[in-house]
């Protein structure tokens, strides 16, 4: 048989394989929600470091009156407040604005304007022209652009307690402009939740940052910040109707309104995030935020990442720094004409595991570039595929990219998975089954 025709059969076996396994073990999960109900769904044992000592159970212990429907931001940090730290389900129903006056409506950035600033003002003062390169803005009008941001940044970041669910009801929950902050606490489900647009109104000109200044934006979809025990399975990511693409540019920059899409910074641990789809975003997930944070960040930042969608991301899919992160069984997809820079961004004492990935590229893409090197550390990275072929990540990077050489070996071995796909099966799974609405939650 010739070595095409056996190619193209071992995939046809794989891909029924994955089939077969779907038609098995959906209608069991199915049977266990039913019984349990999503809501009250738990981590399972040995899915991911979430799994890792003790487990993650959200609220899944919430007494009834713990159990929370809410439409709008105001009745989400209510039901919040209300729980604190108890056991508590929230369900969201319908579209949360998280930019929104008291009644849920959604408001427009004019609303958060404080002390006579408009973007038109702030570019006439520092205009590179007029203020010069050297010096970041100042004086009355950054002080009035801090101010309104101060005053968005108020409405637009939600705080999560520990022992809570948090899960979309139906398949269209929605969460637009509000960054869910996973801050110091433990304990935490989010599920079947669309995560979109969460924009800053008051970007800062830094005229300093890089070669020639930059927009920087504050603001991530979700956050895990300093808390443990995570779990983050079946929501879909992403910048919803203000792609990144399409912002305009001032002083030669792109207006920059947002930052990260899902961001696991300062000391984070033990968090599996499973089956979720992130798309058409450019700084797309950290890792760890600092090379500074080795204080708070050393021995912490244990990740799992498995079948997710990478669908269009510019880059940091993820960028790690410190953690032990396992990456395995995602589909990482770059289209034709879309922005590009890297996947693996390889930071400071990084030791991340990447293997049994899916990579669909366009055609002349230049495999090199999906590891990045930014410290000297070492990874592994096996069994991954590139447009169907088994590709060595590391090898190509090495060979594409001789200044930046990448050594072997992240020096542990994952445990924690409760099952490993054939790569090749990867982007019929993750296709069928990541992202929001994909869970039945009534």
């Amino acid at each position: 048989m010739p070595a095409r025709a056996r190619h193209v059969r071992a995939i046809a076996v794989v891909l029924g394989c994955a089939s077969l396994a779907l038609a098995v073990t959906v209608p069991a999960q199915a049977a266990s929600h039913h019984r349990k109900g999503i809501e009250r769904a738990v981590l399972p044992s040995g899915d991911g470091w979430a799994a890792a000592e003790g487990s993650t159970t959200g609220g899944a212990e919430a007494a009834p009156e713990h159990v929370y429907t809410v439409s709008d931001r105001a009745e989400l940090i209510a039901a919040f407040e209300e729980a604190g730290d108890a056991p508590k389900i929230i369900r969201i129903d319908g579209t949360v604005h998280g930019n929104s006056d008291a009644a849920g409506t959604p408001i427009g950035c004019e609303a958060y304007q404080q002390d006579g600033y408009t973007l038109e003002k702030y570019l006439a003062a520092y205009d590179p022209a007029v203020w010069g390169t050297d010096e970041v803005p100042s004086g009355p009008l950054e002080d009035a652009r801090a101010a309104s941001a101060k005053l968005q940044a108020a409405a637009v970041n939600v705080n999560v307690p520990s022992n809570t669910t948090l899960v979309g009801v139906g398949e269209d929950a929605t969460i637009i402009g509000a960054s869910l902050q996973v801050k110091n606490v433990s304990n935490v489900i989010v599920r079947n939740i669309s995560f979109e647009d969460t924009y800053d109104c008051f970007p800062q000109w830094d005229p300093t940052d890089g070669d020639n200044g930059a927009w920087n934006s504050e603001y991530d979809n979700l956050v895990v910040y300093g808390s443990s025990h995570v779990w983050v399975d079946h929501n879909t990511f992403s910048d919803g109707d203000r792609p990144d693409a399409d912002q305009p540019h001032y002083f030669g920059q792109v207006y920059q309104q947002h930052d990260g899409l899902f961001d696991i910074v300062r000391g984070a641990d033990l968090v599996t995030v499973s089956w979720n789809v992130l798309k058409d975003h450019d700084k797309t997930m950290l890792i760890g935020n600092s090379d500074g944070a080795g204080a708070s960040d050393r021995g912490k930042l244990r990740v799992t990442l498995h079948h997710n969608l990478f669908k269009d991301v510019k880059e940091r899919a993820p960028r790690v720094r410190f953690g032990q992160v396992d990456s395995y069984n995602n589909h990482f997809v770059a289209t034709k004409g879309s922005a590009y820079g890297y996947t693996y961004g390889i930071g400071a004492e990084s030791r991340l595991v990447a293997e049994h990935n899916a990579f669909t590229v366009p055609k002349g893409f230049d495999k090199a570039t999906i590891l990045k090197k930014w410290s000297e550390s070492s990874l592994t990275a096996e069994n991954n595929y590139v447009n169907g072929r088994k590709t060595d990540l590391i090898a190509v990077h090495n060979a594409g990219v001789p200044t930046e050489q990448l050594t072997e070996g992240a020096g542990w071995t994952p445990e924690l998975r409760k099952k490993v796909n054939h790569p090749l099966a990867v982007p019929l799974l993750v296709g069928l089954g990541a992202g929001a609405g994909k869970l039945s939650v009534r």
